[in-house]
Formats: structure tokens, sequence, C-alpha cells
């Protein structure tokens, strides 16, 4: 199964500033294991990267990124635009 998801990182804006790249991921884990109903999920390095972009503190508003869902692991990567 394959899904193109964006995801809104907008609620991860209200943590403290030095916590955001952080807590954006573990969100991006969250969101996928919620909406794929999966408990195994890999991250690419690529979405990392994205999110990691301009620092700690500056996250994007959103992230587009497409999960395939293969037995009960999934995995996430960034979409080209």
């Amino acid at each position: 199964m394959e899904r193109i998801y964006t995801i809104p990182l907008r609620d991860v804006k209200r943590v403290p500033r030095n916590k955001r790249s952080p807590k954006a991921m573990r969100y991006i884990r969250e969101f996928i294991e919620k909406h794929m109903k999966a408990e195994d999920v890999i991250i690419d390095q690529s979405v990392n990267e994205k999110i990691w972009e301009r620092g700690i503190e500056k996250i994007p508003s959103k992230i587009k990124v497409k999960a395939v869902k293969e037995d009960e692991t999934v995995e996430v990567t960034l979409v080209e635009n």
C-alpha cells in the first residue's frame, strides 16, 4: 500500500524553539503510525535533512511524504516536487 501525505507541522511550532526539529521528527513518526496503522516506521534520511535544513528552530510549516507499507513496516520518503 502506498500513500502520499502532507503532514502539517504547525502544532510543533508551539514547543520551545530549541526542541522543534526533534519534536517534528517524533510527530512525523506518530502521524504515520496513526494513519497507516503500523508499529514499525522507517524514516528516510531525506525527510530528516528537510526538517533540519534550516536548523533546530526553523522547521517547515508542512512536509509532503510518501509512505509505503509492506507487512507491518512503513517506509517514509520525501516527495519530489
